[in-house]
């Protein structure tokens, strides 16, 4: 306990009377001060014990002392002390009354006692107190770090509860409850997750306090980057004191070690998750098992999905998918022009970034592994260059987690579709390879980066490698580079057509629907087949192409569709 003005009375060798204001002598002393200002107010800051000789006082004015004494006891003063000898040789019955009507404990200081004396009372209480306070937060300290050693974080959750007289629990960085203890906290600490949330989004180390009818929270996240890697509760009656904030910290410390992986670690277990990729995609699965040991080993024990994710702004993403996309009409080719896993320069996956402001293939990587952690899946995240690749088990948590984040990127940017048309924010695009073993890593590697191109040209957030065999091929013809193409091959037959010397477009369009057949395609027109025949050989002229190559057939047939197509 602090001192207090009972404590100070009671010190011997001080030899303090009260006067006034015996009901109110438990009340704690923050600290001592002697002044002697008719208004010292302005410097006090509430919780003092003022000292006084009256120097400038008319203490025996009844209404100045009223005044005085009111004026100290609203700005906090728990105590005034009065030393008698020196300009009065009693406590003056106009500030006695003053002080009995405000219920402000006067005490009488003899003149033997110095103010000195009394101050250095107060300090070393204080000290005492805090020395107390920091002694019992070392011995919470060894025994949180006990109770971490031998039980883990729900042995040391319940040491802290019992340090601070309340309850703990722990959260992982989805917000989920993880641990609590006492068991009974279980359902309080479940109705803060949304506080959780909120507090995720600050950077770390960040912390707030959530007031209820029934106990006071506080929150903390745990963490050593920016963004936080878990959160810690702490409920009790009141606020905490000197050695049950000893206690929080110290639990913080301990839960952020247990929780959060050192970066030299994390960066080892990319190297090997990197090596064991590129083993799996040269065809070494024997030497990927070996590698991965058990750090990945389990995740190539069975059918795993791989995933290619990769981010430009909305503006980057529309020229790519209009004018570019070379990539996206020739999956094989990105392929062998992106950097293989490993070779490229990999650059660390930011874990600090917020999936609203930040790195959204960090905010992909933190969903991923929170839903495989809190399942028990592995999960092997390899950075290179700009995208990250996931091997997930098929089916698993970790390839849910794909879905729904992509899921709900979509219905956000379908939200906002008009706000994104104009901003510079990122979107995240993924391509989904099918189910594979390790044998066939290398043809699940090529599928998903032929989903991605597929998904940027989309605009989708997600695409599986088996949604491209579905539908009609035409919707890929949709692309700036294909009707440059298509406007380039045909333009020499559009200008014929233009002067008025016939419909060359429109035949060659009907006969290459017919398949060649010159009956059916001249009914279609409503020609003579001789006047069909005819336009077809003005077309190989004019062209300079022979119609008899089914290269050539092909190519007129998907420029005619490509032009037909409707623009964005």
């Amino acid at each position: 306990m602090p001192p207090t003005l009972a404590s100070l009375v009671h010190h011997s060798a001080l030899k303090l009377t009260v006067r006034a204001g015996e009901e109110r002598l438990d009340t704690p002393v923050r600290w001592a001060h002697a002044s002697e200002l008719a208004d010292p107010v302005p410097y006090m800051e509430g919780g003092e014990l003022l000292l006084i000789t009256a120097l400038k006082l008319d203490a025996e004015d009844p209404a100045a002392m009223r005044r005085y004494v009111r004026r100290l006891a609203g700005a906090g003063v728990v105590g005034l002390g009065f030393a008698v000898g020196v300009h009065y040789p009693g406590i003056p019955k106009a500030l006695l009354d003053a002080a009995t009507e405000a219920d402000l404990p006067l005490i009488e200081v003899p003149r033997r006692t110095p103010f000195l004396a009394i101050s250095k009372a107060v300090s070393a209480a204080i000290a005492a107190e805090q020395y107390k306070a920091v002694t019992a937060g070392f011995a919470a300290q060894r025994e949180l770090t006990k109770q971490a050693l031998s039980d883990g974080p729900e042995g040391l959750l319940l040491a802290l509860a019992g340090q601070v007289d309340g309850w703990a629990a722990l959260y992982d960085a989805a917000g989920a409850v993880v641990a609590t203890a006492p068991e009974w906290a279980s359902r309080r600490a479940a109705r803060l997750t949304a506080d959780v949330e909120r507090l995720r989004e600050r950077p770390a180390p960040a912390s707030s306090v959530v007031g209820g009818t029934e106990d006071r929270v506080e929150l903390h996240s745990l963490g050593t980057g920016r963004r936080p890697r878990a959160a810690l509760a702490v409920g009790t009656a009141s606020t905490l004191g000197t050695a049950e904030r000893y206690a929080v910290h110290s639990a913080i410390a301990l839960l952020t070690l247990t929780t959060e992986r050192s970066r030299s670690l994390h960066a080892a277990e990319q190297r090997i998750g990197a090596a064991v990729l590129r083993m799996l995609l040269a065809g070494e699965p024997d030497h990927a098992r070996t590698v991965a040991g058990d750090l990945y080993g389990g995740l190539l024990d069975a059918p795993f999905r791989l995933v290619v994710a990769d981010v430009a702004s909305a503006s980057a993403a529309r020229v790519r998918a209009g004018a570019g996309s070379g990539a996206g009409a020739r999956g094989g080719e990105a392929a062998q022009d992106a950097a293989a896993p490993g070779e490229a320069a990999a650059r660390p996956v930011p874990a600090d970034a917020s999936s609203a402001g930040g790195d959204p293939l960090a905010a992909l990587v933190d969903v991923v592994e929170t839903a495989a952690a809190r399942s028990g899946e592995a999960l092997l995240v390899v950075p290179y260059g700009e995208r990250i690749v996931l091997l997930t088990v098929d089916g698993g948590a970790g390839a849910r987690a794909c879905a729904e984040y992509a899921a709900a990127l979509e219905a956000g940017r379908r939200t906002g579709r008009e706000a994104a048309a104009s901003g510079e924010e990122a979107e995240l695009v993924m391509g989904l390879s099918a189910p594979a073993g390790p044998i066939a890593a290398a043809t699940a590697y090529k599928q998903a980066e032929q989903a991605l191109s597929v998904a940027r040209r989309r605009g989708r957030a997600l695409v599986e490698h088996e949604e491209l065999a579905a539908g009609s091929v035409l919707p890929l013809l949709a692309d700036d580079a294909v009707r440059a193409f298509a406007d380039g091959l045909l333009r020499a037959l559009h200008d014929h057509d233009a002067t008025g010397r016939g419909d060359l477009v429109a035949s060659l369009r009907a006969w290459l629907s017919r398949h060649g057949q010159w009956d059916a395609a001249a009914a279609d027109l409503g020609v003579h087949r001789h006047t069909l025949r005819y336009r077809m050989r003005r077309v190989e002229e004019i062209l300079g192409r022979s119609l008899d190559d089914p290269d050539v057939r092909m190519e007129l047939w998907l420029s005619l569709k490509a032009t037909s197509m409707p623009q964005d």
